[in-house]
């Protein structure tokens, strides 16, 4: 559970670890790429999944203030490329801590005819920029420090594309970002260009994510193994026409270590295994820890290893320097001694990373060796519990530190705003997939599951799950919708459910902003919701809609399979029943209250009769869990019943496993 106070701090409570699914936004690397490749550009460019983030909002303002079209709609934004040069080519552009905007514009716009001025926040002025500053002026561009020589703020007075020398040497140990950043702009030099790396490159993966994402623009660059980048673009970019922004692997890495580090395992949709990140490879690194991976479209699984504590590992982690902070927190979890090798980048991000995670490991108890290029992780017999996390305006400080709850030790993130800079929704991402103990409760109708599940929330301060409400919103949906709708055919259901929008809480019922509360609770939506109940598509839609109720600090969930299909999980499966008579006895004062006529001997073969159709459907029958505990509730009260749950649900208690005890038993 997550607990926020205020914009100060987060408190993130993981007693019983991790599992479910989650999806992750935009990646940042590829989004601000796509915005500047479609801004110079011939055509226009709807860009579809771009990451809503402060790095993107920097790029999207700065492209603004350069003159270029940009359009927004949804998650989907449509750019007019400007081929023949910025329609303003004077701007004074303020660009935070965007590292990726700053290294990809200074070539650009000395590049291009204009007068411009780049600032940013404080840390800005701090990360080194004068390896690619003092190459491009070497090779005639025309840029100024306006305060301290080799960082921001800059004034860049572009100038003749023909002036410059078209044969560029970088050095590869510093920034990829600088790389890139001169890849992206030489087409604008309208000739051949040659790049020449003097050293090492570090991060190849984010500079393979530059040269394929040029190849989608229509550019073709020769990589002549790492050394020389061969650019002949007398043509320059060509809109794609769309381009589908891929799931952030660098933020998916969170979630991939917490289904390690697991109870069962912990699903990423909006990625897929052969992404053109770099960081996609952590998944490597995890099955060689002892993670099992699956992938398949959409969406990439990783399961628990089981383990108590996950092996240590000496590893070269230049390939991935974002998830090897990741990797730094997995280490509190390891077995042994871990060292990270060849990160020094880490120290021109957006703090010096090697100080602040070697500064916030030894919180938790670790001895931590801090070399130029390196961390050396012992970690602590038990991990120190109740500790306050400095973010140092770092995203992925507050985003990887956060793994450290699954431990079963509470954990404070200090300054959480600081993840708004490439993922926002983090904090809600993590507490989905934070897990929870829940209770199911199956049974036939009538049985009374909806009000002993009530009973029982209340009593254990849990949240509640009305399944039956779900279906019965559809089935009232479905009572308005066409003749010819086919609750089988996936090309007539699809549509129709995809526009439905039900919002689910312990007293209302939302269906497309209407309050239908009471309107559902109407005997023709009853049989409706039975008619699309028994239909397999819509129990599938339905899944993961009902698994994303599930908050610590736990669920209680009614239904008809909730402990054999929807939670299967469950720390506590019931099976409440009745005999047809005393549920056909109940159904009776409920409409009887409601001024309704009925008779009782119809009630009762309605029951039978919804009892036969619910046990004899194709997908997800109503049956007993194996492992359920079966309660007759007929000559029961709810007060019986909801506490012969709870002291169940308390003996379970006492003989689960939490996480601490699992990894520092």
């Amino acid at each position: 559970m997550i607990t926020a106070n205020g914009q100060k701090s987060v408190e993130i409570v993981a007693p019983f670890g991790s599992s479910g699914t989650t999806s992750v936004p935009g990646s940042k690397s590829i989004s601000n790429r796509v915005l500047l490749l479609a801004a110079l550009s011939e055509g226009t460019t709807r860009i579809k999944g771009l990451l809503k983030s402060d790095d993107t909002e920097v790029m999207l303002n700065g492209l603004s203030q350069l003159g270029v079209g940009i359009q927004q709609l949804g998650d989907e934004v449509t750019v007019r490329g400007c081929p023949l040069g910025f329609p303003n080519q004077s701007a004074v552009m303020f660009l935070g801590n965007a590292g990726t905007a700053v290294r990809s514009l200074v070539p650009v716009l000395s590049f291009s005819k204009g007068h411009y001025v780049l600032k940013g926040v404080p840390r800005m002025y701090e990360r080194p920029i004068r390896d690619q500053v003092d190459s491009l002026v070497e090779h005639g561009a025309d840029i100024t420090y306006i305060e301290r020589e080799g960082f921001l703020p800059l004034e860049i007075r572009g100038g003749q594309q023909s002036n410059f020398d078209p044969i560029f040497e970088v050095r590869g140990n510093v920034s990829s970002q600088y790389l890139s950043g001169l890849l992206l702009s030489a087409p604008l030099l309208k000739r051949r260009v040659e790049i020449r790396v003097i050293g090492d490159l570090v991060s190849k993966p984010y500079v393979q994510m530059t040269l394929d994402m040029m190849s989608s623009f229509g550019v073709e660059v020769v990589n002549k193994e790492w050394r020389e980048f061969v650019i002949d673009a007398k043509v320059g970019y060509s809109s794609p026409g769309v381009y589908i922004v891929e799931g952030d692997a660098s933020s998916a890495s969170y979630f991939f270590a917490a289904g390690l580090l697991s109870n069962q395992q912990v699903s990423v949709t909006n990625i897929e295994r052969d992404s053109i990140q770099g960081d996609i490879r952590f998944l490597d690194v995890l099955e060689n820890l002892g993670a099992r991976v699956e992938s398949g479209p959409g969406r990439i699984t990783v399961h628990s290893s089981g383990r108590r504590r996950i092996p240590k590992f000496d590893l070269d982690l230049n390939h991935i320097p974002d998830a090897a902070m990741t990797l730094a927190v997995l280490a509190l979890f390891a077995d042994g001694e871990c060292h990270l090798r060849n990160i020094g980048n880490w120290r021109v991000k957006e703090t010096d990373r090697l100080f602040a995670m070697a500064t916030e490991l030894r919180k938790f108890g670790a001895t931590v060796i801090e070399g130029d290029a390196d961390l050396l992780i012992k970690p602590p017999e038990n991990i120190n519990s109740g500790v306050s996390i400095a973010t140092y305006d770092d995203h992925r400080m507050a985003m990887s530190f956060s793994l450290v709850s699954l431990s079963g030790k509470p954990v404070t993130i200090l300054e959480p705003a600081c993840v708004n800079k490439t993922f926002p929704s983090f904090f809600q991402c993590f507490d989905s997939i934070l897990r929870c103990h829940v209770i199911s409760i199956d049974g036939p109708s009538g049985s009374g599951k909806g009000s002993v599940a009530k009973a029982v929330a209340l009593k254990l301060g849990f949240d509640y799950l009305d399944s039956g409400a779900i279906y019965r919103a559809i089935g009232m949906a479905f009572l308005d919708s066409p003749d010819d709708l086919d609750l089988d055919e996936p090309e007539s259901i699809e549509p129709f459910l995809n526009d439905l929008d039900i919002q689910i809480s312990s007293d209302q019922v939302m269906l497309n902003g209407k309050d239908v509360t009471s309107l559902i609770r109407e005997e023709k939506v009853s049989m409706a919701a039975s008619r699309v109940a028994a239909s397999a598509k819509v129990r599938e839609k339905l899944l993961d809609l009902q698994r994303l109720v599930r908050r610590a600090p736990g669920l209680v969930a009614d239904g008809r399979d909730m402990g054999t299909t929807v939670f299967p999980d469950s720390l506590v499966k019931v099976y409440l029943t009745a005999s047809a008579e005393e549920r056909a006895k109940r159904r009776y004062k409920q409409l009887e209250s409601q001024g309704k006529d009925v008779k009782m001997e119809g009630l009762v073969l309605e029951m039978k009769k919804r009892d036969e159709d619910d046990m004899s459907r194709s997908h997800s029958p109503l049956k007993r869990a194996r492992s359920a505990t079966e309660i007759d509730s007929t000559d029961m009260t709810i007060e019986e019943v909801s506490s012969a749950i709870v002291a169940l649900y308390e003996d379970a208690l006492s003989n689960s496993m939490g996480r601490s005890d699992l990894f520092f038993a």
